[in-house]
């Protein structure tokens, strides 16, 4: 079933539903991942259907872009939507189904925000990237993304992760004099890979990135990225950050492209 091991099958349900797919339960009627999803499905509710179905679905947009494999399934997109369509009806709005959650704008929060990005700018060199993951870590809380700290793993540092719907991002936060290149972009993917299939990246870098770097980095990784330009026009034109995000995830699934800017994605 896709590439999923019964191992990472179990841990996909574990983080994306706090559920034990491995229990005997869902096995009355055979114990492949297969039939153990369809007896889950048949016996949750639908807005638990939905969430599975959603999560399931990025998981194989993924798969085939990492890949390179055509899709097999005649119409499958049009009869997937259809079918969380359906579901939807009676279930509470999901992500992908109704948009992004929207969350209200609070004027004198942004206005904080933007001067304490201002503020980082004025700081010495080596005190800006640690002032800059507080930043982000203040951005992210604000737009209620669930962000922790920056923690380290056995010689790995990661900037922090937040939690976007229901997927879990590690973040890398850049503040450096020149745009980041592939070996930046290299190094912080090779992180996520290191971590469960469906663990995300966001790559942010108040410098941006080489046209080079992105190039050479390719498409359809498992990373999106932010410049510092897309951060002041954000806040400037008052756009919720979680909108943000998940138009870049949506973009990227689309042309599997990791940066595309904010004022491409939001043109006035």
């Amino acid at each position: 079933m896709l590439d999923f091991s019964d191992s990472s099958f179990a841990d996909f349900f574990a983080s994306e539903l706090k559920a034990d797919i491995d229990d005997p339960k869902y096995a009355v009627n055979g114990s492949s991942k297969g039939k153990r999803l369809r007896y889950f499905l048949q016996t949750c509710d639908d807005a638990t259907a939905v969430r599975v179905l959603e999560a399931l679905w990025e998981h194989r947009s993924e798969y085939l872009l990492r890949s390179g494999s055509a899709d097999s399934v005649p119409n499958a997109e049009t009869r997937y939507q259809s079918l969380i369509t359906r579901l939807s009806c009676g279930a509470e709005p999901m992500r992908g189904t109704s948009g992004p959650r929207s969350i209200p704008v609070d004027r004198e929060e942004i206005a904080k925000i933007k001067s304490e990005l201002l503020a980082v700018t004025a700081l010495a060199p080596h005190a800006r990237g640690y002032a800059f993951e507080g930043f982000l870590k203040g951005l992210f809380d604000a737009s209620g993304l669930a962000a922790q700290e920056p923690f380290r793993l056995r010689g790995e540092q990661i900037d922090g992760s937040f939690q976007l719907a229901s997927e879990i991002y590690l973040l890398e936060a850049k503040w450096h004099g020149q745009p980041m290149g592939v070996a930046e972009l290299h190094t912080f993917h090779g992180k996520i890979e290191q971590k469960a299939a469906w663990t995300r990246g966001l790559f942010v870098s108040n410098s941006g990135f080489t046209e080079v770097g992105l190039a050479a980095f390719g498409r359809g990784k498992r990373v999106i990225c932010m410049d510092g330009l897309d951060l002041y026009e954000m806040l400037d034109r008052e756009i919720p950050l979680n909108h943000v995000l998940e138009r870049k995830v949506r973009r990227a699934a689309e042309t599997g492209s990791p940066f595309i800017r904010v004022r491409d994605l939001f043109p006035q």
